[in-house]
């Protein structure tokens, strides 16, 4: 029993709802110590954070530990309510746009909020519409990472999403774009 408990620190389990967008970009829930060696794999040398909370301190000191650059997105959130049917400004995700379209100062870089659904999905979904995926395509992966937990009106956000408000360097910006 104690060479199978041993051997735990083996095992690679990643966040809950980790997945990959593109290369080198990545969407996830909050991890866990757990996660921390499938994290640290991947060197990952930004990470968008979307909460109006702070991370967890075990997490910040992976973060730091990693010397991972960690921007959180939404932290004024809270007084942002001004638009009470949407779960995040349209400047937040025009900033996290920003920075995934700079693929040289950013990659490795990955999306996290709390549970890597509703947020991370609005964000995922607006790049899939700048990207030129059309909505049923868009809405589908929403839907595969929100599950039962899906909101109409973060769809209703995405639909109506102007990428014309994107604006990024054409000199770095990814490949897949």
């Amino acid at each position: 029993e104690e060479g199978e408990r041993g051997n735990m620190g083996s095992y690679y389990i990643p966040p809950v709802n980790f997945g990959l967008v593109e290369d080198n970009l990545y969407r996830s829930g909050q991890p866990v110590e757990l996660n921390h060696p499938f994290l640290e794999k991947l060197n990952i040398k930004k990470i968008l954070y979307f909460s109006s909370e702070p991370p967890p301190p075990g997490f910040q000191s992976f973060v730091s530990d990693q010397g991972i650059e960690l921007l959180q997105l939404g932290a004024a959130m809270e007084e942002q309510k001004s638009s009470l049917w949407s779960p995040m400004s349209e400047e937040v995700v025009l900033q996290a746009l920003r920075e995934i379209l700079d693929v040289e100062n950013n990659y490795p870089i990955c999306l996290i909020d709390s549970v890597g659904r509703n947020r991370v999905g609005i964000v995922v979904g607006c790049l899939r519409k700048l990207q030129r995926w059309n909505l049923t395509s868009i809405f589908e992966e929403y839907r595969r990472y929100a599950g039962s937990k899906v909101r109409i009106l973060n769809e209703q956000f995405i639909e109506l999403f102007d990428t014309d408000l994107v604006t990024f360097d054409q000199g770095h910006k990814p490949q897949w774009l």
